[in-house]
C-alpha cells in the first residue's frame, strides 16, 4: 500500500508542478480552479496519511509562486498564509463544527466578506506613513513593491488624523485587483497595439504590480480592498476582527462593504447565497466568500497549519472555467464596423448558464491560441460579458480538426474589408452597413461631432428597425410624420428633433470629419484634416502619400482615411449629405488657426470652470491650434485650472508647467 501511494504521490506532484508552470509562468492553464484544487486536495490527503513520504519540494509545502526577479526580497514578520477552500454548504457546516469543538462551549461568532480576485498585498506603515508594500511571494518571503503601491489610488499614503493611534509599526493587507471596466479597456487597448490580450483581471492585476516602471504601473488603475491589520510586528490590536475592519476605514482605507457579522453558520450561508446574485453586478471580480472567527483571540487559540489558519475558509462559487468543444467558427460585425471571430461551441454549463458562444476577439488571437474548428478549449467567463477561450487543449486533438479561414468580404453587407498594417482587428469600412449602423448613428449625432440632441439609443434602434434610416445621410431626409409615428415620440418631440438635425447643417467640417466615424480619426485629428484640405471634396481626392505628409497624421491614419473614401457607399453618402446642405468647406478663419500663442501648444484643464464647459474650453483651445491631452508631462505648455481642481494641478507644480486660472485663460483667448 505505501508504495502504491508513493507513486500517486509523485504522479500528483508532477501533474501538479506542470499545471503550475503553465498556469504561473506560460500563462496558459489546461485545466479549471476547481480541477487543480481537486489535484493539490487529494495530494494533500495521501501525505497526510502517510506523512513519511512528505518532501520540502512538494506542492502542499509551499503558498503561491517564488518571488520573480528584478524587486528586492522582503521576509514577512508573520507569514501570509492561503486559505482552505469549501465547495459546498457540507463543507462549510463541517468548518463550523471544527470551530465550535476548538470553542468549546465559548460563544462564537464569524465576519463574511466577499473573496476577491486579485492579489494579496502587504502595507506596512511607520507613524502612519506608508514605508512599505510587499507582494505575498511564497508566503514567507515577498517582493518589494513600494512604489508600485503607491499608485494605487485607494491605499493611503498617511492614516487619516481621526484615526486611533495603534503602534508606532502598522501592518494592512489586503487584495489589489483591477476593476472590470478598466480590465476590459486595458484589453482593448492591448488589442489596438497588437499586444496579447490578459487572460483576466487577476493575471493583468499580478502583471501591472511587477512592472519596474511604476509610471507603467499608474496607467493600469489598480484598486485594493484590506481585510487584516497587525500592530508591532505581528499583534492584532483589537478583540474582534469586525473592529479592525472599522478602524481600517476609519483610517482611510477601502474596506468591502459586502460584510456582516453572523451569529450562525446558518446566517453565513444565507448571506452567501444573496451576495451570489449580485456577481455579475460587482464592479470586479469575485471567486466566493471568505468566512472568518470574528474573535481575535479565539483566532490566536485556533492557529494554523503549515498551509492555512485553521479559523477561516473560503468558501467559493461556481466555477467560471468550463472545457467544450468547437463546433464552427463564425463572425460578427460590431457597431465601429471591427470583424470579431466568434466559437461555437458545444452547450456547457458556465457559473449557473449554458453557454454555447465564446469570442475569439482577432485573427491574431486565434493564430496565439492555435484553435481550430474541433478542438477541445478552456473557457472563462468575467461577469455578464461574452466568455472567452483561454486555451486549446492540445491533448485532446484527434487530427480532424479544420483551421478557420477568415472572409474576405464583409459577412453582413459584402462590403470591403481594411486591416491596416500593424493592426489586429479587421473591419467593414462601409457606411451602410447594417450591423454597425446603430452606433454610426449615436457617433454622428454626438455633442462633439454633429450635436444631434434627442437622437439618444432607443430612438436610433427605432430608425433602423423601422428602415426610415440606412446611413446618417438618411437623418436630413425624415419627416414630421415619420418621426411622430414612432413609439415615444410626440409631435413636439419629433419637431425638436428635426430642428436639431437642421442645425446640425452649420456644424463645421471638423465636426462632420470627426462625426463620419473614419477609423482612427478623433477629434484632433479630423481638426488637422479639415484645415489641411480645406473641403471634404478635396480630402476625398487626396492621395495616402499627400495623407501621410500632413503634420501628425502618418502612414496609419492616412491609409485608413483613403480605404474609407474608396468605399462606393462611403462616396455616395458624402454627395447626398452635401445635397442635403451640410457644411462641407472649412470655414475656420487664418488667425483663427494660427494663433501662434496656442498653435503647436499642449494643454490639460482640469477643475470647474465658471465660464466655459469643459467642451468648450477645449473647442477654443483648438481652434486656435493647440492641442488638449488628458494627462501632465514635461511636454505640456499650459495647465488651465478652474475650481477643486486636483492632482493635476499638483503635478503642473511639481513639474514646473505654466498654470493659467481662468481669468489668465479668457485674457490668452482675447
Amino acid at each position: 500500500m505505501a508504495a502504491k501511494a508513493a507513486r500517486e504521490i509523485e504522479k500528483l506532484r508532477e501533474e501538479i508542478r506542470r499545471h503550475d508552470e503553465l498556469y504561473y509562468v506560460n500563462n496558459s492553464p489546461e485545466i479549471s480552479d476547481r480541477e487543480y484544487d481537486a489535484l493539490l486536495e487529494r495530494l494533500q490527503k495521501l501525505e497526510q496519511d502517510h506523512p513519511d513520504l512528505i518532501t520540502p519540494d512538494s506542492p502542499t509545502q509551499r503558498v503561491g509562486g517564488r518571488p520573480s526577479e528584478g524587486f528586492p526580497k522582503v521576509v514577512h514578520s508573520r507569514q501570509m498564509l492561503s486559505l482552505d477552500n469549501s465547495y459546498n454548504i457540507d463543507e462549510l457546516r463541517a468548518f463550523d463544527d471544527r470551530c465550535r469543538r476548538l470553542a468549546e462551549g465559548r460563544p462564537l461568532d464569524y465576519v463574511a466578506e466577499l473573496k476577491i480576485d486579485g492579489l494579496s498585498l502587504s502595507l506596512q506603515y511607520a507613524d502612519g506613513l506608508l514605508v512599505r508594500g510587499v507582494t505575498r511571494g511564497d508566503g514567507r518571503t515577498g517582493e518589494d513593491v513600494t512604489q508600485n503601491a503607491r499608485t494605487i489610488r485607494s491605499v493611503p499614503l498617511r492614516f487619516r488624523r481621526e484615526a486611533k493611534v495603534l503602534d508606532t509599526n502598522v501592518e494592512v493587507r489586503g487584495e489589489v485587483f483591477l476593476p472590470r471596466e478598466v480590465f476590459e479597456k486595458t484589453n482593448a487597448e492591448r488589442e489596438e497595439a497588437g499586444e496579447p490580450r490578459f487572460a483576466n483581471p487577476r493575471n493583468a492585476a499580478a502583471g501591472a504590480i511587477r512592472q519596474l516602471d511604476s509610471r507603467l504601473v499608474a496607467r493600469r488603475k489598480l484598486d485594493m480592498f484590506v481585510y487584516e491589520l497587525f500592530v508591532g510586528g505581528g499583534r492584532k490590536p483589537f478583540a474582534t476582527h469586525w473592529q479592525a475592519l472599522e478602524w481600517l476605514q476609519a483610517a482611510g482605507f477601502r474596506v468591502n462593504p459586502h460584510r456582516k457579522v453572523c451569529e450562525t453558520i446558518d446566517e453565513v450561508i444565507e448571506f452567501a447565497n444573496e451576495k451570489e446574485k449580485l456577481r455579475d453586478d460587482l464592479g470586479y471580480e469575485i471567486d466566493g466568500l471568505v468566512v472568518k472567527v470574528n474573535s481575535t483571540a479565539l483566532q490566536d487559540e485556533f492557529g494554523a497549519t503549515q498551509k492555512a489558519p485553521r479559523w477561516a475558509i473560503a468558501y467559493k462559487y461556481q466555477a467560471r472555467q468550463a472545457t467544450t468543444k468547437v463546433l464552427d467558427i463564425g463572425v460578427q460585425v460590431g457597431r465601429t464596423g471591427a470583424l470579431t471571430p466568434v466559437a461555437h461551441l458545444e452547450p456547457v454549463l458556465l457559473a449557473g448558464t449554458t453557454v454555447a458562444r465564446a469570442t475569439l476577439h482577432n485573427e491574431d488571437e486565434i493564430k496565439r491560441l492555435d484553435v481550430k474548428i474541433g478542438d477541445w478549449v478552456m473557457l472563462e467567463k468575467g461577469g455578464d460579458v461574452i466568455p472567452k477561450v483561454l486555451s486549446v487543449i492540445a491533448s485532446k486533438r484527434t487530427g480532424k480538426e479544420k483551421p478557420f479561414v477568415p472572409p474576405t468580404e464583409c459577412p453582413v453587407c459584402g462590403g470591403l474589408i481594411s486591416r491596416s498594417e500593424g493592426e489586429v482587428v479587421a473591419r467593414c469600412v462601409a457606411a451602410d452597413c447594417q450591423a454597425q449602423l446603430i452606433g454610426r448613428l449615436l457617433h454622428f449625432a454626438s455633442r462633439r461631432a454633429m450635436a444631434i440632441e434627442g437622437l439618444g439609443e432607443s430612438l436610433a434602434q427605432q430608425l433602423v428597425s423601422e428602415q426610415l434610416v440606412k446611413d446618417v445621410g438618411d437623418l436630413y431626409s425624415l419627416t414630421l410624420d415619420q418621426v411622430a409615428g414612432l413609439e415615444r415620440m410626440a409631435k413636439k418631440s419629433a419637431t425638436n428633433l428635426l430642428d436639431q438635425i437642421e442645425a446640425s447643417k452649420n456644424r463645421e467640417l471638423t465636426n462632420l470629419i470627426y462625426g463620419l466615424g473614419i477609423r482612427h480619426v478623433g477629434e484632433r485629428t479630423a481638426g488637422i484634416l479639415a484645415h489641411e484640405a480645406g473641403s471634404l471634396e478635396r480630402l476625398a481626392a487626396m492621395s495616402v502619400e499627400e495623407l501621410d505628409a500632413i503634420p501628425e497624421i502618418g502612414l496609419t491614419v492616412a491609409e485608413s482615411v483613403r480605404d474609407w473614401f474608396d468605399d462606393k457607399g462611403n462616396r455616395a453618402l458624402c454627395d447626398r449629405l452635401r445635397a442635403a446642405g451640410i457644411k462641407t468647406e472649412d470655414t475656420r478663419t487664418s488667425s483663427d488657426s494660427l494663433d501662434e500663442r496656442f498653435a503647436g501648444k499642449q494643454f490639460v484643464l482640469t477643475g470647474t470652470l465658471g465660464g466655459f464647459t469643459r467642451d468648450e474650453a477645449r473647442a477654443l483651445i483648438e481652434a486656435r491650434g493647440g492641442r488638449v491631452n488628458s494627462s501632465v508631462s514635461k511636454k505640456t505648455d499650459y495647465v488651465v485650472a478652474g475650481e477643486a481642481a486636483g492632482s493635476k494641478l499638483d503635478k503642473a507644480e511639481s513639474l514646473g508647467v505654466t498654470v493659467l486660472d481662468e481669468q489668465a485663460f479668457r485674457d490668452m483667448l482675447e
